[in-house]
């Protein structure tokens, strides 16, 4: 098994801002379907990363 330095306060950052940018996106597309519809998708996967790792880090802190 492999052992690597995880910090999570990093990724907790960064799945923070990538969704800040896309709820941005969305904000600015004028109502693009395939802008907003694949958004949608994004924020969907970035909801499960902060559930497995942000509410980690919360907890964590």
């Amino acid at each position: 098994m492999l052992s690597a330095e995880i910090n999570l306060k990093e990724m907790d950052l960064l799945i923070k801002e990538i969704k800040a940018k896309t709820e941005r996106l969305v904000d600015i597309s004028g109502g693009m379907q395939c802008v907003d519809r694949n958004c949608d998708r994004m924020l969907a996967s970035l909801k499960m990363l902060e559930i497995n790792i942000c509410d980690l880090q919360d907890i964590l802190e």
